[in-house]
């Protein structure tokens, strides 16, 4: 695998050289800088290679390239927004870069409930609640209508956990909730979600992945052309929330998204957190299914609990068999005889960085130890199957 770190731009508490020092040569990062839907130029993508090659590495994975909610949505200024994606694709593969991740999820990036929850060993976890994301959707935010969407038992365990939080309890959750898109440090307000929700309440899971399968169709062919890949991410979670339509949630997602848009150049980021939020996913199935579409790998672990708990693990524990996950990735590997961009996703904060104003999950200390577990585990099971091979 070839190792990378995620990178938030210059205003990233994490710096070039910190990440520098962790032996790794790439980075995954975007111009968070430029508003969605506008064009890359190659000046603005030169300028963040050669910063980044200033500081010993190279850029090699774009996350993300992201879509505007007019695509999602097809608006009438859909095809506008199609032709800036495709100048900025042009602009891509003209500074050398191949790998494009992005997702198709409306409105909100990946959604915890907690940024916060602490470990036994006092470090600090991502979590989802489910009791505790319905508390918020009826009684914080008042999404018009949101009761429909639950039972009267969901409805009534909700109410019951929101009378036990205190005033900055309620104020953390919607915070937690409203999380601003990656690279941000401005969250959403309740006004403007809910603005943005309205746009969705026709669209429901099968209008989203028509409205997706038409983007690619317009974006494939000139990908292929360029001798780009693009490669989605999971919802995150993978379920609805507030409402809103999921198309990339399980198996049978992915196969009528690879059966519609057969294109290699139509891939898979393959998260094993997202994926691996919900029991359904067999996620060595997928690899085996859908192995030649995958184009870039989050590895993280999940431990999945009761009602709707799931919350981050440390990479090499949790409800995920990552270590026959490794296994698999690396027999991929060397069947396709390439190495797949990788990177630790996520990651526990330390007391170490505690009140530093790092992106949720992306505080260094965390990643560097999800990198340097798997990098171990790669390096074991490489050799393993170096001497089954008689290699050695």
């Amino acid at each position: 695998m070839i190792q990378t770190m995620r990178w938030f731009g210059p205003d990233d508490a994490v710096n070039l050289k910190d990440i520098r020092q962790s032996g790794v040569e790439h980075i995954v990062t975007a111009l968070h800088h430029i508003p969605v839907g506008a064009i890359w130029t190659t000046k603005a993508i030169k300028e963040r290679q050669n910063l980044i090659r200033d500081a010993g590495m190279e850029w090699l994975v774009i996350e993300s390239l992201p879509v505007h909610e007019s695509i999602k949505r097809r608006d009438e200024d859909c095809d506008l927004y199609i032709k800036n994606y495709k100048e900025s694709l042009k602009n891509i593969a003209a500074c050398g870069l191949e790998v494009i991740a992005y997702n198709f999820m409306p409105i909100l990036d990946w959604v915890r409930t907690h940024h916060n929850y602490i470990n036994a060993d006092g470090t600090h976890a991502l979590l989802f609640n489910r009791m505790a994301f319905i508390y918020f959707d009826l009684h914080l935010l008042q999404r018009p209508k949101a009761e429909n969407d639950y039972s009267e038992e969901d409805k009534k365990k909700a109410a019951a956990y929101g009378e036990k939080l205190t005033k900055e309890e309620k104020e953390l959750l919607f915070k937690s909730v409203l999380l601003g898109l990656p690279g941000s440090k401005t969250n959403f307000t309740a006004t403007q979600v809910l603005e943005l929700l309205d746009g969705y309440k026709t669209i429901s899971d099968a209008i989203l992945h028509d409205n997706l399968i038409y983007f690619l169709s317009e974006v494939i062919p000139l990908t292929e052309e360029l001798g780009l890949k693009l490669a989605i991410h999971p919802d995150d979670p993978p379920f609805s929330v507030l409402g809103l339509p999921r198309v990339v949630c399980n198996e049978n997602d992915l196969q009528q998204l690879f059966d519609a848009v057969p294109s290699s150049a139509n891939g898979l980021c393959y998260c094993t957190g997202s994926l691996g939020a919900i029991p359904e996913n067999d996620l060595i199935r997928i690899i085996e299914n859908f192995g030649d579409r995958i184009h870039f790998l989050h590895l993280r672990n999940v431990i999945r609990e009761k009602e709707g708990i799931f919350r981050e693990a440390a990479h090499l524990q949790g409800d995920n068999p990552i270590e026959e996950i490794m296994h698999q990735l690396l027999l991929l590997m060397n069947r396709r005889q390439i190495q797949i961009p990788m990177r630790p996703d996520h990651g526990f904060e330390h007391s170490l960085e505690a009140g530093n104003e790092h992106y949720p999950g992306y505080s260094l200390v965390g990643r560097l130890k999800g990198l340097a577990e798997l990098r171990g585990l790669e390096q074991g099971i490489s050799f393993q199957l170096k001497l089954l091979n008689g290699q050695y």
